[in-house]
């Protein structure tokens, strides 16, 4: 519920890059698998029931799509195990680095079920269809070097530098045009999820819209007056 109302502010007042982080062992572990647990009756270790499933679910994946659909670039700055719920947060950033210390996975299938966070959509789309198949199925673990080699994660860092990095990264993109960055950013998450010639009608639909933006006013008339590569966006 946090992490969804933090997303929804940083939505509604976009900061110009978000990193997201957790702790320097553990980025995030995923779901308490005893909220999994039926509540009351005889059985102690009665598994819940669907409906009370569903509502876990829902919440998990509310708030990983509210992260997913901030209009800002985000980088996940990844030290430690990010599992499960963990990696499906990693994986609704834009960006990951991740310290040598590191480790990915979605170990949901070693407990009989799958993932519900996104993980077999967003996993497959970024590292493709049989590697994702490969992590969902036998719930192994990668390493940083193996999650890089695969391109689940976009640079690794020795583990004291992942903040530090993510942050320089971030603050590449803050001094860039934050209305375009967002309309580009717009452009490539719902084209994935067209057909290529809906792909090419939205992206002409946001290109014409990144016209009537300020950064268009700054940038063009820069490009104009200056030649490229001088336009102020701050």
């Amino acid at each position: 519920d946090q992490l969804h109302a933090t997303a929804t502010e940083l939505t509604a007042d976009p900061a110009r890059a978000v990193v997201v982080t957790g702790g320097p062992r553990v980025f995030a572990a995923g779901a308490d698998i005893t909220e999994f647990a039926q509540r009351g009756g005889e059985e102690p270790f009665a598994v819940a029931q669907p409906a009370q499933v569903a509502r876990i679910g829902a919440a998990f994946l509310r708030a990983l799509n509210a992260v997913a659909a901030i209009p800002s670039p985000t980088i996940a700055a990844v030290a430690g195990v990010a599992l499960g719920g963990g990696c499906e947060l990693a994986l609704a950033c834009d960006f990951r680095v991740a310290g040598e210390n590191s480790r990915f996975g979605q170990p949901e299938i070693l407990l009989g079920i799958i993932p519900g966070g996104g993980g077999t959509q967003r996993l497959a789309r970024l590292v493709g269809v049989s590697r994702a198949k490969d992590l969902i199925f036998s719930g192994r673990m990668v390493d940083a070097s193996e999650a890089s080699s695969i391109g689940l994660v976009d640079r690794v860092v020795p583990a004291e530098e992942v903040m530090d990095s993510a942050l320089e990264w971030a603050a590449t993109f803050a001094a860039g045009p934050r209305h375009a960055l967002a309309l580009a950013k717009s452009a490539i998450d719902h084209g994935m999820q067209q057909t290529l010639e809906q792909g090419l009608l939205t992206e002409q639909r946001d290109f014409v819209q990144s016209f009537v933006t300020t950064d268009a006013t700054t940038g063009v008339r820069s490009f104009l007056a200056h030649g490229p590569g001088r336009a102020d966006f701050s």
